[in-house]
């Protein structure tokens, strides 16, 4: 019987919010690739199942040709937890090996945390409950790994960014002859240092005076991509499929998500996919989700001035914790929005579907469905409007915002309120 792959969540997802808000843990993009794209590559791309909390669930299984919370009687099954970074090396080499033996299960537990479990002949109560935990598996013979990588905190998704770009990169180099490079439009005053680092794939385009330079890491150009003249890419970056990077753009140790556009300087940073910072501005050890946008000349802090240690608000805690962080900018959830000349302190979060402009710094914490800035106060991004708002943007990229994408965003709503409450008296 062949092997069937699980990713699924723990009770420690909660820490990776507001991102984790509007899907499952392992579908945060960490480099070129999500955490899952990246667990089924390394796995050799096996049947897939997935196990998410209910609030995601729905969502969950639109994005992927999966079962969702649901496991047929009698298949061997690998779970892998969906926070997980997996990468070569010592624990790959122990779950694989212990996927050859179809007569006796084992789970593998880095503290207290289970890393994966193999599980020949699962049952569907192995994915009951919001989060699986040690208990789920706890019939099986036990494992201790070390060295596996989890991303904990949103701030790991920041620290994660280069390392994962420069080996997602290499992954998709497989095969491909660099000095080709079919069905492209290079334009001849482009400029590409050390070239052989630098993929560009069918359909994209470099225009006039656009640089890529690949000095310090690959650069991934994805298909039908722009980089408009006189932009300059600095590896180790990712630009994704449709994505732009607009005219004297500076680029550098990025991921641009699918379908998403780019001005100004972006360092360091993540844009999930279907956002856009199109205009001048810096953004700076950052994560933006979603449909966000930033207006023109935004510009996020990412250095502190006495050059300390970061701190980033924490929703269990409802206090501001440390990172061990010297750079640390935005972390901005789906839906978000901000307008021209918007300012962001170093080591700010802004949850789902907020509304934010004015004059001065943004607090360092919005919770999600705000509207408002500093000088006039905040209030409720009204529902209704919002909604409005999200499906008038997704159908620019020929989207649609389902049934299921209502309710999670409804459900939100309604679950975030007396944190906005709370918020909006004190601001």
């Amino acid at each position: 019987m062949p092997m069937h792959l699980c990713l699924f969540e723990d009770a420690d997802v909660s820490d990776l919010r507001p991102l984790v808000y509007t899907r499952a843990a392992y579908d945060l993009r960490v480099g070129m690739r999500t955490l899952l794209q990246r667990t089924c590559d390394l796995l050799d791309h096996p049947p897939l199942m997935l196990h998410a909390r209910p609030s995601v669930a729905s969502v969950t299984g639109e994005a992927h040709d999966a079962l969702v919370n649901r496991v047929p009687e009698g298949l061997d099954v690998l779970f892998v937890n969906g926070r997980l970074l997996l990468q070569e090396g010592d624990v790959l080499s122990a779950i694989q090996e212990a996927t050859a033996h179809t007569d006796a299960g084992r789970c593998f537990l880095q503290g207290d945390t289970v890393v994966a479990a193999w599980v020949p002949g699962a049952g569907a109560d192995r994915v009951e409950g919001d989060a699986l935990t040690a208990d789920t598996f706890a019939d099986l013979p036990t494992e201790p790994v070390e060295g596996a990588t989890l991303i904990n905190r949103v701030w790991d998704l920041v620290a994660q960014l280069r390392p994962c770009l420069a080996a997602d990169i290499r992954a998709a180099a497989k095969g491909y002859n660099v000095f080709e490079r079919p069905n492209t439009t290079i334009h001849e005053s482009a400029t590409l240092a050390n070239s052989e680092q630098v993929i560009v794939a069918p359909g994209a385009t470099i225009h006039p005076g656009a640089v890529l330079n690949a000095a310090d890491g690959p650069i991934f150009i994805g298909p039908h991509a722009q980089v408009w003249e006189g932009a300059v890419v600095k590896g180790p970056a990712y630009i994704g499929e449709h994505a732009h990077v607009k005219a004297q753009a500076y680029v550098e140790g990025s991921a641009i998500g699918p379908w998403s556009k780019v001005g100004g300087e972006v360092h360091t940073s993540t844009l999930h996919s279907f956002s856009n910072k199109g205009h001048a501005g810096f953004l700076g050890h950052s994560y933006l989700g979603r449909w966000c946008n930033l207006g023109a000349d935004t510009n996020t802090s990412n250095l502190k001035n006495d050059y300390g240690e970061v701190s980033l608000y924490q929703y269990d805690a409802a206090e501001f914790m440390p990172t061990g962080r010297q750079f640390l900018g935005l972390i901005m959830g789906d839906h978000s929005k901000c307008g021209i000349n918007t300012m962001f302190n170093t080591g700010t979060v802004v949850g789902v579907a907020c509304n934010l402009y004015g004059a001065g710094f943004l607090p360092r914490f919005t919770p999600s469905f705000s509207w408002g800035g500093p000088q006039d106060g905040f209030t409720d991004y009204r529902l209704e409007k919002m909604l409005r708002v999200a499906e008038t943007v997704m159908a620019r990229r020929d989207a649609a915002l389902s049934e299921a994408g209502r309710a999670l965003l409804s459900d939100l709503f309604e679950k975030t309120a007396p944190l906005r409450t709370r918020h909006h008296a004190s601001t």
